[in-house]
């Protein structure tokens, strides 16, 4: 082997471990024209460090958007992300930051089209059997009314942006059953809680998927970090309210960064 041929070989070798470390993402990432769509779970209420521009819609510069934006230091960055979103509300609020140069998309909606804070608020002050209720109410929106909704979201993001690679993002499951938890919601509650998230990111997975849409779950990485493990990346019920079941920082960055990293 000559001297040019084993530099050479050395040299793609080199490239070939950055790359699988994630160190040579930034010169991909150099020519992306990213979007970053969603709700609190995108905006990052939770998570601190609100920027002064979003207002009510909270959106954090330790959120995953920022984060990834901060790493691979792409083309452009619109973060339009905003707490309370819908799917209805991503449609007429958010889909203008899209544009046919458009490259890369992220994306959580859904939990709030089914009542996501009514759930929780029902579960925390009411009785069990109405807890159970009102999550098996949302799980029937996710199986009836939902789909077609993220359809037609979907579709619209697809109209202005066909190029873009569009990642569409879970939910964690909140509890770790037969945790350390010894107050607050039942084992019955939590379990109904959890199952009702399960739901929901299958249909958000199978709608994704008929979208030609990228899917990716965040549930492997909060394992061991749901509220009663001893190690939450989520808050509980918290002062200020809106951070309530929302990811702390460390959940941000490892949890939904590593998810959204893994495909983006």
């Amino acid at each position: 082997m000559s001297v040019r041929t084993f530099r050479a070989s050395v040299f793609t070798l080199a490239i070939a471990a950055l790359a699988a470390l994630g160190l040579a993402q930034p010169a991909f990432a150099a020519g992306e024209n990213y979007v970053a769509l969603g709700d609190s779970y995108s905006s990052g209420v939770g998570a601190g460090s609100y920027t002064s521009e979003s207002g009510s819609c909270m959106r954090s510069t330790n959120a995953y958007p920022y984060l990834w934006r901060n790493a691979n230091a792409p083309a452009s960055f619109n973060f339009v992300a905003c707490s309370g979103a819908t799917t209805a509300s991503v449609a007429s609020g958010q889909l203008g930051a899209l544009k046919s140069s458009t490259t890369l998309v992220s994306l959580t909606a859904g939990g709030n089209d089914v009542g996501f804070a009514d759930v929780m608020q029902t579960c925390v002050l009411q009785s069990e059997a109405t807890c159970v209720s009102r999550v098996d109410t949302a799980v029937s929106q996710m199986q009836s009314t939902l789909p077609g909704r993220l359809d037609s979201l979907y579709a619209g993001i697809s109209s202005r942006a066909p190029q873009a690679h569009v990642v569409v993002l879970g939910y964690p499951r909140f509890y770790k059953l037969s945790g350390s938890c010894i107050a607050g919601l039942t084992e019955t509650e939590r379990g109904a809680i959890n199952n009702a998230s399960d739901v929901l990111n299958g249909v958000l997975a199978k709608r994704a998927a008929n979208a030609g849409f990228t899917y990716s779950s965040v549930v492997d990485e909060f394992t061991g970090h749901e509220l009663c493990s001893g190690d939450p990346w989520l808050h509980s019920v918290s002062i200020p309210v809106s951070n309530s079941y929302h990811p702390r920082a460390i959940g941000q960055s490892n949890g939904y960064l590593p998810a959204f990293r893994s495909v983006a």
